[in-house]
């Protein structure tokens, strides 16, 4: 009512008058004489004496009050008086919902948790990494994700390498060095080279699984005059264990030539200061890397081909791939019993998208036959390109681990 004695103040309405005759007048077309009211009946009344919409620059305007909605007798005959605050207008329904709105908004922001529920988790919230130890090793945590663990509920080697290329790329950001290639100095960029890795260690004590935080640690040395060599140390964020250590030798290669290099001393300048001056994290294995053929290889794999995502930004296939491939040809039933604990990767020549390879495993330390029992087992490796030109040559040992017979409920393979 309020808000209708505001209206009416601004726009007054003629009072309403009755034909004697107890006839409607038609507005338009249409007949209103049977929608007459009868008293103290409240519906709707039609004003009888309703003049047609006068017509300004030849187009019909409406008359405010033509079609009202009335009350009764005793209400219309006996108006409220009109004061200051009956005709302000009725804001109480504007006030209530917002009112509404601002309280289930505070509802839903005092539901979220906004806090980590660990305390592993706050050393490094978002995974962005730091520098730390007087700016020489970098530092960054990643969560173990679900589509990142396999058949045996653990993270896959994969997935660790890929944290360890992460957390390397990451720490030429941070120092400032990111040039506008891939893993790149401002100064290599311009002369056109690139990091290629030759030598790669891995030692696998323990695989973390889905849900768990990994602290990976990286740092950079010199190896020889025109290498680098960079160490990984990956701690388990809640305990502190050590879960894997890694060690790996980079040379330069001119991207356009496809040829190794020597580091320029303008390149020399902007890596020193970065290099830690420390042993390997892992001793290095001078064992030699076997040669294999398709007479001394046990399981060969063939017809390996990339995929347009297997390329990084140099086009040529990511190391990690490497790794895959070299799997692709190991026995299931080693993969199924036994867990990969340390690896040695030769990288001999890289390959691009029009490459078919072929992989090559050899097995020792077992027979073939007993690969689901043994405890112990070593293979050799060899991923090479159809016409035989070498790509990686490896060495991986492995040993028995849980089997998994139901969720929660482990056995030890004998």
């Amino acid at each position: 009512m309020v808000a209708t004695s505001a209206t009416s103040s601004f726009f007054p309405a003629p009072s309403p008058s009755l034909d004697t005759n107890g006839k409607g007048n038609k507005i338009g077309s249409a007949n209103f004489a049977g929608l007459n009211p009868t008293p103290n009946s409240g519906r709707m009344k039609v004003k009888p004496n309703a003049q047609a919409p006068p017509k300004i620059n030849g187009k019909k305007v409406g008359l405010p009050g033509a079609v009202e909605i009335l009350k009764s007798e005793n209400e219309t005959s006996h108006p409220a008086p009109r004061t200051f605050i009956n005709q302000l207008p009725d804001w109480s329904m504007l006030l209530a919902a917002i009112t509404t709105i601002f309280l289930a908004a505070e509802k839903q922001w005092m539901m979220l948790d906004w806090k980590p529920r660990r305390s592993d988790v706050l050393m490094d919230p978002f995974g962005l990494g730091r520098i730390v130890q007087d700016g020489t090793v970098f530092r960054q945590n990643f969560s173990i994700r679900s589509y990142e663990i396999g058949a045996d509920r653990s993270a896959s080697i994969e997935t660790v390498m890929n944290h360890l290329q992460e957390t390397a790329l990451n720490h030429v950001k941070s120092a400032g060095l990111l040039g506008d290639g891939f893993g790149s100095t401002p100064e290599m960029f311009k002369k056109n080279l690139i990091w290629v890795v030759t030598r790669m260690q891995v030692v696998v004590d323990k695989y973390p699984t889905w849900g768990d935080v990994v602290e990976v640690d990286t740092w950079v040395s010199q190896s020889g005059k025109n290498g680098m060599r960079r160490d990984w140390l990956v701690r388990d964020c809640n305990t502190g264990e050590t879960l894997t250590r890694a060690s790996s030798v980079w040379v330069m290669m001119n991207k356009l030539t496809r040829r190794l290099s020597k580091i320029p001393e303008e390149v020399r300048a902007e890596i020193e200061p970065y290099f830690v001056n420390s042993d390997p994290v892992i001793a290095e294995d001078s064992r030699k890397l076997t040669k294999l053929d398709d007479k001394t290889a046990d399981y060969v794999r063939s017809g390996l081909t990339p995929r347009w995502s297997d390329l990084d930004v140099n086009q040529h296939v990511n190391n990690v791939k490497y790794i895959g491939w070299i799997l692709e040809s190991a026995p299931v039933g080693m993969m199924e019993r036994q867990k990969l604990k340390s690896m040695t990767l030769e990288y001999r020549r890289e390959c691009g998208r029009d490459s078919v390879l072929q992989s090559l495993t050899a097995v020792s330390g077992c027979d073939v036959g007993s690969l689901a029992t043994a405890g112990e087992v070593e293979c050799q490796h060899l991923l090479r390109l159809e016409d035989g030109a070498e790509v990686v040559r490896g060495r991986t040992e492995w040993s028995s681990k849980p089997s998994v017979t139901s969720w929660g409920t482990t056995t030890t393979t004998p």
